[in-house]
């Protein structure tokens, strides 16, 4: 992940408005004050408002009266310190970087419902690549609406990226094996697959996509190598519910995050990674191909833990 530069400091920017609800909601409720039965209430009240989540929340809590029945922790400051070492503690030591093909192109496949950022993020996700200089192609296989065929050409023709399209209203499958042909006629390093905004719910949209999944796999050897579900870090708990419900229809392999920066309840990071075993691989940060960043659990407490002193210096 060496291609990402200055993480933490990115991170603490886009992380400001969780910062300044969170953890200056949390220093103002903790620091000064000795622990006991009424401010564990209040921290958990905090904590469930902050969206991390209900599952992650009793867990934290469950920690800190254990820690103040034990005598180990006795200052809001204690639990401050507990807290940044447990958030951390959630996320085991692993790969969250993309997967690559053993040979041939690597096929991503983007899902996610209308509305998340799904067509942003891809191009984000494209950027990246061309910064490694990796040869992308992006196939459009939303052909239910023109504007987001149109949208993913605008990023194509910003970006210098070939962009694969079929006829609005056909066959989202054929747009798709079109891609997997041009890929690797081209010698594409990766090949990112666009599909329609869908609810879980959506029964026919969920058959489309098993289909895209079925045609590029018989296209491409081990394809798609990732699956990663865009949502929308502003929606809260809605983008909780729609990571556990996609997780039951679709073979996921990752999260991008997107929106992190426009949100004050940062913890639904912390909430997603309690409640699912899907890891969080990118957070994005804004509205430019460059506001990506690649998952980081250390980072991503330091960034959101930082006092704002330490921020301005």
């Amino acid at each position: 992940m060496s291609f990402f530069k200055n993480v933490i400091s990115r991170l603490k920017d886009g992380l400001v408005k969780t910062r300044q609800s969170l953890t200056r909601g949390l220093r103002s409720l903790l620091v000064g004050r000795v622990l006991d039965d009424q401010l564990i209430a209040e921290l958990e009240s905090a904590l469930i408002q902050a969206d991390v989540g209900v599952v992650a929340t009793r867990q934290l809590i469950a920690g800190v009266r254990e820690g103040y029945l034990a005598g180990r922790l006795k200052r809001g400051e204690d639990v401050l310190d507990y807290l940044k070492r447990e958030i951390k503690a959630m996320w085991p030591e692993h790969d969250r970087q993309l997967r690559s093909a053993p040979s041939g192109p690597t096929v991503i496949l983007v899902t996610g419902i209308n509305g998340a950022g799904k067509t942003t993020s891809i191009s984000k996700l494209c950027a990246t690549l061309r910064n490694q200089n990796k040869k992308v192609i992006l196939a459009a296989c939303d052909t239910f609406r023109a504007g987001a065929v149109r949208q993913l050409e605008i990023w194509g023709e910003r970006l210098g990226v070939e962009v694969i399209k079929g006829q609005q209203g056909g066959d989202p499958a054929s747009v798709a094996f079109d891609a997997c042909k041009a890929a690797l006629a081209r010698n594409a390093d990766v090949l990112i697959i666009d599909t329609a905004g869908r609810l879980h719910t959506q029964d026919p949209l969920m058959r489309q996509l098993a289909k895209i999944r079925s045609v590029i796999a018989r296209q491409i050897e081990g394809a798609p190598h990732e699956t990663l579900l865009v949502l929308d870090a502003t929606s809260g708990q809605n983008a909780l519910r729609q990571a556990e419900e996609f997780a039951k229809t679709a073979d996921l392999t990752g999260i991008f995050l997107a929106k992190l920066d426009g949100t004050a309840k940062g913890g639904i990071v912390v909430a997603i990674r309690s409640a699912t075993n899907i890891p969080v691989k990118f957070v994005g940060l804004g509205e430019t191909p460059d506001d990506i960043q690649p998952f980081d659990p250390d980072s991503f407490v330091e960034a959101l833990f930082e006092t704002e002193s330490a921020v301005e210096v």
